[in-house]
């Protein structure tokens, strides 16, 4: 079952910074391209953090007022929290308002992938390395997005050929395939209760895919063979297997 690669959806015109880039420079970029951050790279293209919105918002936040600079120099915190803000606060450059080390993803990872990468990170954007570790995209929320975009008979088509035939060996019209905004619905009677368990589990994998609905039933109850019974084995179990 193909996956898409983040490098399908990846924005390759990558606004960039180095460490050395001013503070103001970086704010422009980020105006002028309407964008909410910029990776900051060394001298061969490697991605060594990532300045954003919010990095340049406690720059400007958490420095000291007109007349406090003096006043509260001694009470500044010592967790790694407030020495973090308190750095940034004197940030002048992009190597000194980044955030890292970075969260990166590869041109070759799926999209799937890259989405779970991104809630469990809590960030919105990613960039996107080569093999060799030099930043050649970058890929938004946004663009993830965009594989929800595909038409339901498009849909429907990599289910059945791709969970149905490819995967189980069953005839195309042995499952009925239903996609509504897409929302997969499989519906039928299968032989092995192990048959159903991957024909969902496929389908809930497909790009796309937004949820199932499992209206399938099964007459071999497999996951649970009667004492001396070996429940016969077939391209099902190797999937299984190899899930």
């Amino acid at each position: 079952m193909k996956h898409d690669k983040i490098g399908s959806v990846m924005t390759m015109d990558v606004v960039r910074a180095d460490r050395g880039m001013p503070f103001k420079v970086v704010a422009q970029l980020l105006a002028d391209h309407r964008i909410g951050g910029v990776p900051v790279v060394d001298e061969d293209d490697k991605v060594v953090g990532v300045v954003s919105e919010t990095d340049l918002v406690i720059r400007q936040a958490t420095g000291p007022g007109p007349y406090e600079a003096r006043r509260r120099a001694g009470h500044v915190a010592l967790t790694p929290g407030a020495r973090r803000r308190a750095a940034k606060a004197k940030a002048r450059t992009a190597g000194e308002l980044m955030t890292g080390p970075p969260v990166t993803v590869h041109a070759d990872d799926t999209i799937a992938q890259a989405a779970r990468t991104m809630a469990q990170r809590h960030v919105e954007r990613l960039p996107v390395l080569d093999e060799e570790d030099r930043l050649v995209g970058i890929v938004t929320r946004r663009d993830l997005l965009r594989v929800f975009l595909r038409p339901d008979k498009e849909l429907r088509n990599e289910v059945i050929g791709e969970v149905l035939i490819r995967a189980l060996r069953l005839p195309p019209r042995s499952v009925d395939v239903s996609v509504t905004e897409g929302v997969v619905t499989l519906t039928g009677h299968m032989e092995r209760r192990s048959e159903t368990e991957i024909a969902l589990s496929m389908t809930r994998q497909i790009d796309g895919v937004v949820d199932v609905v499992d209206g399938l039933t099964h007459r071999l109850d497999d996951a649970h063979p009667r004492t001396g019974e070996r429940a016969p084995r077939d391209a099902a179990d190797h999937w299984l297997r190899g899930r």
